[in-house]
């Protein structure tokens, strides 16, 4: 699949677009600043962008009113197809937010409920009690998203409900080209929903790819033959700042080793999750790396895993963000995109990334691993590359069987000798392939 060989970039539309929290109403055509941005996503290297939330809800785009409306404070129908059609005018790829598993208070049929009560039709969209209360003081108890009455859970065992969902998304797909979505809380989904979501969609577009949120646990859970494509891969974005504040390479290591390594009890070997160092719900990656001088070698190892690497809007250039000051915090509107040496360096690793067969679906097998050094390699039929981490202060020499006596380093594009070890330059990188 088209996926599992590109670099993913992540954009939180409304924060990106610089709306208002709240939705005001006035219609503003912010999301056709996407389109300036394409350039910076050429050079970058982008091959798909997964935009979070774009259709008009009440405040930060997860509790949905329309699915069919592009938000007011985003722009209009017209206007996305326009950002649509010039990203795939340059092979860039578009993955949609699916927030299936709640709407706003401001929901059309929600609305309706309030007014009407008993006699809306709608009323078994939801999971409602008439009997009780809500923090609302509705005079009816509805189930919130864990606990959120903002977010009311829809009630998807009703066929109406799983049709009105498909109906938009096949216009989603008619009108925008979409080529993915990621659902939203996909944890919290039932797996027959997923199934018939993903059936319906690949019956108009047999390429559609599917990604779904998992925080924690199993992720079969969610990903399958008949479910999603990938999960997000929570386990493992830990696992690398910690490893690196920690300088302690054995911790994301094993990490790997238990989902993609030789071992029979593998679990994931031969599928693909999700990498992201941050995104719009945790602490930037600037901000939560103890040493700033890691960035780069972090990057190096998030693109050189198993899985489908994904950069969040900024970080590229190092935007701090601490979860801490509260979402907006983690979701600026940058006027435009800056170009340092991280940018420099993660989009010489979406290049190298992009196609490589062996990246995209080599095996997993550690060579060297100490507290501040690892080496991994990755082959894939007659294609092998090694990741080389030095997370240290110092140079380090290591010694492994590497089966040749030289390779390319990808990232700079020169020759590599391993006569007598590899040395590798204190806090560096590199991408290898052997010959």
């Amino acid at each position: 699949m088209w996926a599992y060989e590109t670099s993913f970039y992540q954009i939180y539309t409304l924060g990106f677009c610089g709306a208002p929290f709240e939705n005001d109403g006035q219609l503003e055509h912010r999301i056709l600043k996407v389109k300036e941005w394409i350039p910076h996503f050429e050079k970058l290297g982008v091959g798909a962008i997964i935009f979070n939330p774009v259709f008009e809800s009440d405040t930060h785009g997860y509790n949905t009113r329309d699915y069919s409306k592009i938000d007011v404070r985003l722009g209009t129908n017209d206007d996305f197809k326009k950002v649509c059609a010039s990203l795939h005018k340059k092979d860039i790829r578009i993955v949609l937010d699916g927030v299936f598993n709640h709407v706003g208070r401001g929901f059309w049929a929600f609305q309706d409920v309030l007014e009407k009560r008993w006699d809306s039709p709608y009323k078994g969209w939801f999971h409602i009690n008439f009997d009780g209360n809500d923090g609302y003081n509705d005079g009816l108890w509805y189930e919130g998203w864990e606990g959120n009455y903002d977010l009311v859970k829809l009630n998807l065992q009703n066929p109406a409900v799983v049709d009105h969902l498909l109906e938009n998304v096949k216009k989603w797909i008619e009108d925008y080209d979409i080529d993915g979505l990621r659902l939203d809380v996909a944890y919290c989904l039932d797996p027959n929903f997923i199934k018939r979501l993903r059936s319906f969609c690949k019956e108009i577009k047999p390429d559609f790819y599917f990604v779904g949120e998992m925080i924690g646990g199993d992720y079969h859970k969610i990903m399958g033959p008949e479910l999603c494509d990938s999960a997000t891969n929570y386990e493992c974005f830990k696992g690398l700042f910690s490893s690196f504040n920690s300088m302690n390479m054995f911790e994301i290591v094993h990490s790997l080793l238990r989902q993609f390594g030789p071992e029979q009890w593998t679990l994931y070997k031969g599928e693909h999750l999700l990498s992201f160092a941050d995104n719009h719900d945790v602490t930037r990656l600037a901000s939560v790396l103890t040493n700033p001088d890691h960035i780069k070698p972090l990057y190096t190892m998030m693109f050189g895993m198993p899985g489908i690497p994904c950069v969040y809007y900024g970080s590229e250039w190092g935007i701090k963000g601490d979860k801490s000051q509260g979402d907006p915090a983690l979701r600026p509107c940058p006027d435009e995109p800056e170009w340092n040496d991280i940018t420099d360096h993660v989009s010489k690793l979406m290049h190298v990334r992009n196609g490589n067969k062996a990246l995209s679906y080599g095996n997993f097998k550690s060579l060297v691993l100490t507290n501040k050094q690892c080496i991994v390699e990755r082959e894939f039929e007659d294609k092998r590359i090694l990741i080389c981490i030095n997370a240290d202060n110092s140079e380090y020499t290591a010694h492994a069987d590497f089966r040749a006596g030289r390779a390319k380093d990808l990232l700079t594009d020169t020759d590599v000798d391993f006569g007598g070890g590899l040395n590798m330059a204190p806090l560096s990188s590199m991408i290898l392939e052997p010959f």
